[in-house]
């Protein structure tokens, strides 16, 4: 299957968003500004928690391995758009069309378990704030990491797989800016039900099982909010899992309007609106979400800043 995929095509067309002359040189501006905030923030934000042993605490260790998911899965997006708006050749191949969606599948996959061990972590430090430091363990803490990155992993090659039993011999150009699962199977003479299938089982299976973990935590966080007496108490709180809480709904939402949403199989420019929210956009946000209004992560850039400026 996988030499005969070979035979009947080699490569791929991304035909993108546009082919309008006028409007490629603008688009490349403004996803290369938005690219380059979205690495700056990501980067800039492991670097800073990294350097800062204030920020050696569990949540800003899931925020950083969150930061650099969210740098790959731009990274794995961005970069070929970019070209493509500046180059008459819109041409991927075969293997690197199969590498971006391994790379996008797993990416997407880890950000999910993340966001839900975010959410856990911070049920534990307001519902059971004396029991924090035991139950929230560096070794916890890494077995969810590393279970986050195992699954994204073999849930992305999984998918990758399946595509090998497809044939493309009917037309090879794909109505999106990047390889994902949906544009290929509607270019497909075999049928795509098996793959769509595992999609709908899979993928949402792990949406489901990740966005009850959160609901699950944000009752529990929300009746010990209530619980408080202080108002302070309860702003504090708030003002904790608020940044959270705001990338949860981007994330989760444009990701189940794509893949749970049955109309995502013949909306072309509604997947792509969709797929560009969750891929460029909401990457680029995270960052700013969870700094702006964090006065240890401003606090720790100002000391970072005060020792770039005037190293001792």
């Amino acid at each position: 299957m996988m030499e005969e995929n070979e035979t009947l095509v080699k490569e791929f067309v991304l035909l993108g968003f546009t082919n309008h002359p006028g409007l490629q040189l603008l688009l490349f501006l403004v996803f290369l500004g938005i690219y380059t905030a979205t690495m700056v923030g990501n980067i800039g934000l492991i670097v800073l928690i990294w350097m800062n042993s204030h920020l050696h605490t569990p949540m800003y260790f899931f925020l950083g391995n969150l930061a650099l998911t969210d740098a790959c899965l731009s990274t794995t997006v961005s970069p070929k758009m970019l070209v493509n708006f500046i180059t008459h050749n819109k041409v991927i191949s075969f293997y690197e069309c199969m590498v971006q969606l391994d790379y996008f599948a797993f990416s997407v996959t880890t950000e999910c378990l993340l966001l839900a061990a975010m959410a856990y972590d911070r049920y534990v430090a307001i519902c059971n704030p004396l029991l924090y430091p035991v139950v929230m363990t560096t070794r916890l803490c890494s077995q969810l990491s590393i279970l986050s990155y195992l699954v994204g992993f073999l849930h992305s090659i999984l998918h990758v797989g399946l595509l090998f039993r497809l044939h493309f011999c009917h037309s090879n150009k794909i109505h999106h800016f990047f390889c994902d699962a949906m544009p290929l199977y509607k270019i497909s003479c075999t049928d795509p039900s098996i793959n769509v299938l595992m999609i709908f089982i899979f993928s949402g299976s792990i949406q489901v099982f990740t966005i009850l973990c959160i609901l699950t935590s944000y009752t529990g966080i929300l009746f010990a909010i209530l619980k408080k007496k202080s108002q302070k108490g309860r702003s504090k709180a708030f003002s904790t899992c608020g940044a959270h809480l705001f990338s949860v709904s981007l994330f989760f939402g444009s990701l189940l309007f794509m893949y749970v949403h049955p109309r995502s199989l013949q909306a072309d420019n509604q997947d792509m609106m969709d797929s560009l929210f969750y891929t460029i956009i909401i990457p680029m946000l995270n960052p700013f979400i969870y700094s702006l209004r964090n006065k240890e992560v401003i606090e720790a850039l100002r000391t970072l800043l005060k020792q770039i400026r005037f190293p001792k």
